[in-house]
């Protein structure tokens, strides 16, 4: 993927929207980050957006993701992989924890396994459960084994999470410091992360100023130019940038990988059958659904697991293809039956987060749940819901990833105990074809279940000034801050 750029020209046909250049100086990039203050400063290891990003820039693990998304070196300056794909083995960089202590493969280890005991009972401790031993070998080498081969592993092993700290401190690649509810991030010159001196260093970078806003005030901080970029922008918030012509360049949308839908919370009363789950699913036309957002290129789906991932058999497909709108709502009116028909009309509360993208898409499936006699109602802040919004980005294309968000274990709705079951058996299966078939089989006893309504990829977006550079649309909407501290050459 190529570098995008906005050109000069473009720049200034947006001075409507916003002024070309921030109020800031060329010393600094300013971020407008949606998200809270006290989730940037979070030290766990369970991290919002925002958490993350401040992570990735200050916690490196053996290797990261760089702006297109793509994995490159970290701590690991190169590694080899088994011809069995069970054995990563990397060498480390010659280079120091931040209190001093030479990095060696033992202590790295020690580290990892922290962050591993840390993220038990999580989802993404779900995904690493392929991990079957960490192995300090001679110096700075250490080896990481797998119960059976994960082609996107490394993709895996690039997560903030999973970032590195010695006595909770990071090796970079940048310096955080906190001044008030504001994060400063300067960039570490290479020879403190264990790299050959770059005399040029300090004309070559710029501070990175991370603040966290709730989003009407991010795109306000933009439009005044106190802001050179905004990230972290979701379908909730997506009204408030304008998507326009004029806005061309400007809105950036990543074609994120992901879940969105909606998660079956309440099994009691209308839901408690999963034919009437399947009928709720049945009455939504997606086609529509995000007509009123004014975005192209957005592609429904009624599966659980995306579309055409790697090693995908094609055994699942999408389902009611063969019925037009009118024939689902019907057939779902039906098997609704006497519950459509009380008094009233039956009724079902959905959470979802605030925002006035939230309120279009309320606005549409509250009328397509209509035409099957069904209210649909907003569940307030605190009150229990019988279905919840899920907009949730990947961290790697596998079919694993989709289907551990479901685990029972994670005790987030409905689920299968079935489909755990076979996923734990493909995590324990070498070959390759036996493995995509047992998660098929995963995916379609947790469709059968009506655990999750999918309507398709979640939406991200962000607002990016033509000066800031170190920025492109990924797939997995993470935008590592390091690069944008980088001046164009």
């Amino acid at each position: 993927m190529k570098r995008s750029c906005c050109l000069a020209a473009v720049c200034c046909a947006l001075l409507s929207l916003a002024a070309c250049g921030s109020g800031s100086d060329d010393k600094v990039v300013d971020v407008a980050f949606i998200g809270s203050t006290d989730a940037m400063f979070d030290t766990s290891q369970r991290l919002a957006p925002v958490g993350q990003e401040i992570r990735a820039a200050t916690s490196e693990g053996l290797v990261a993701m760089d702006e297109f998304g793509e994995v490159v070196p970290a701590l690991a300056e190169r590694w080899i992989v088994t011809e069995d794909g069970l054995s990563y083995i990397f060498r480390l960089r010659d280079s120091q924890w931040a209190d001093g202590t030479p990095m060696t493969g033992q202590n790295v280890r020690n580290e990892m396994q922290r962050n591993l005991r840390a993220l038990r009972g999580t989802s993404l401790g779900l995904d690493l459960a392929k991990i079957s031993e960490i192995i300090p070998m001679t110096g700075r080498v250490v080896e990481i084994r797998l119960d059976s081969p994960m082609p996107q592993f490394l993709q895996l092993l690039a997560q903030p999470e999973l970032g590195l700290r010695r006595s909770g401190q990071g090796t970079g690649p940048m310096k955080l410091q906190r001044v008030d509810d504001v994060a400063l991030l300067d960039p570490l010159p290479p020879e403190a992360r264990g790299m050959p001196a770059d005399e040029n260093w300090e004309s070559r970078v710029r501070q990175v100023r991370v603040n966290a806003y709730a989003a009407p005030d991010a795109v306000e901080a933009f439009n005044n130019g106190d802001a050179d970029i905004v990230m972290n922008g979701t379908l909730a918030s997506l009204p408030l940038a304008d998507t326009g012509p004029l806005s061309r360049g400007t809105v950036r949308l990543d074609g994120a990988l992901g879940l969105f839908g909606l998660q079956v919370v309440n099994e009691n009363g209308l839901l408690g059958d999963p034919v009437r789950r399947e009928a709720i699913a049945m009455a939504i036309d997606r086609s529509s659904l995000l007509a009123p957002f004014n975005i192209g290129g957005w592609v429904p789906t009624t599966r659980i697991v995306a579309p055409d991932l790697p090693g995908d058999q094609g055994a699942i497909g999408e389902r009611w293809a063969d019925m037009s709108l009118e024939q689902r709502q019907a057939e779902a009116a039906r098997r609704l039956g006497p519950a459509a028909r009380t008094p009233g009309g039956a009724s079902l509360a959905i959470s979802l987060p605030a925002g006035p993208g939230s309120d279009l898409l309320y606005r549409e499936l509250a009328r397509d749940l209509a035409a099957v006699g069904i209210r649909l109602v907003r569940a307030k802040q605190g009150q229990k819901a019988d279905l919840a919004l899920v907009d949730r980005l990947a961290r790697y294309a596998d079919a694993r990833w989709f289907l551990n968000q479901f685990n029972c274990t994670l005790k987030r709705g409905v689920c299968s105990a079935q489909a755990d079951a076979l996923i734990r058996e493909a995590d324990r299966t070498r070959d390759a074809l036996q493995t995509a078939a047992l998660l098929a089989e995963a995916e379609a006893e947790l469709t059968a279940a009506n655990a999750f309504i999918p309507l398709g990829a979640p939406i991200r977006w962000s607002l990016v000034r033509g000066n800031v550079d170190g920025f492109s649309e990924n797939r997995w909407g993470l935008h590592p801050l390091f690069p944008m501290a980088l001046r164009p050459m």
